[in-house]
């Protein structure tokens, strides 16, 4: 049994998997969205764990639950497991791991008989089905005053701006980059509404007051000094049509020092505090940040969403 145990310990992926299932019962497409690996992949890797004796299982429903108690090990697996799970802890990968953990927790709903539910796989799965996954978010942006002018700053190949185009007046896409603007003019080719202008985040090429928002993605990492982009922000913002109101998304400070070499980053992630006072003291009468909630698929540091708005009334 012990040479069983050890076996099936020499996958990576099986002791990623054990430290999850002994904090908490999982079933194997929570598992498998943690990990983000294929649910058969990690069925493979489960059965090979209960059959070593390191997992024990329940049916609720059509859901099989997994589980990892260290007071059900007998002697020689305890013995085995603690300095294992020791040298585990403190990983990178651990970490990340956990993080999408709390995510795929916080999607259950609150009583047990709708999370059962949920992980039978119903709901959410007719309605994307028929529907797709993108509806929701198309429908909300029905919230957007049609008659607004929106800038969106370092625009990149148009994600934001083709969510916008649609359904405002205008929107100016605006980046340093040809290429990147090259690539949003064929990607944006059928929305006339879009204006792209090559222009520096900290000198915005925009008159002042002549944008009712502005949205700055996944960008001011990339931006030398944040402040004087934000400040920039402020100066073109107008609120007489009920704008004035600025957006930014982006990481939340982390330490994935290799972004600064593979990607360019001049910032690694930002802190709540600083990023709230660079609005205040760009002008803007209130202020708000909230950590968004992290995509189990994703593998990148989680993001934060902060809004600034020129008027009171925001």
């Amino acid at each position: 049994m012990m040479a069983e145990r050890l076996d099936s310990l020499s996958e990576p992926v099986r002791l990623r998997v054990l430290v999850l299932l002994a904090g908490e019962e999982l079933s194997v497409g929570e598992v498998a969205k943690v990990l983000q690996l294929p649910q058969s992949t990690v069925s493979r890797h489960l059965k090979v764990l209960a059959e070593a004796g390191w997992v024990s299982k329940r049916a609720v429903g059509t859901a099989t639950l997994y589980r990892l108690d260290a007071e059900d090990l007998d002697a020689g697996g305890a013995a085995l497991w603690e300095p294992v799970r020791g040298a585990l802890e403190g990983s990178r990968e651990i970490a990340e791991d956990r993080e999408r953990l709390a995510a795929v927790l916080a999607e259950r709903p609150g009583d047990s008989e709708a999370f059962f539910g949920r992980i039978a796989g119903e709901w959410d799965a007719v309605r994307h089905e028929l529907f797709g996954e993108r509806f929701t978010l198309e429908a909300l942006l029905g919230l957007v005053i049609p008659r607004w002018v929106v800038a969106d700053l370092g625009c990149g190949t148009g994600d934001a701006a083709a969510w916008l185009g649609p359904m405002v007046e205008r929107v100016v896409a605006i980046d340093q980059s040809p290429a990147m603007l090259d690539a949003a003019r064929v990607r944006l080719g059928g929305i006339s509404a879009v204006d792209f202008v090559q222009g520096e985040l900290t000198e915005l090429p925009l008159a002042d007051r002549s944008v009712d928002a502005a949205v700055c993605s996944l960008v001011l990492h990339h931006v030398g000094e944040p402040a004087a982009a934000v400040g920039q922000m402020a100066r073109v913002l107008r609120t007489e049509r009920g704008g004035g109101v600025a957006l930014i998304v982006d990481m939340l400070e982390h330490r994935r020092s290799e972004y600064r070499h593979t990607m360019g980053h001049k910032h690694l992630g930002f802190r709540p505090e600083a990023v709230v006072g660079w609005l205040r003291g760009a002008g803007f009468a209130r202020a708000s940040y909230r950590e968004l909630a992290r995509d189990p698929a994703a593998k990148g540091p989680a993001l934060f969403a902060a809004a600034g708005w020129m008027g009171e009334a925001g």
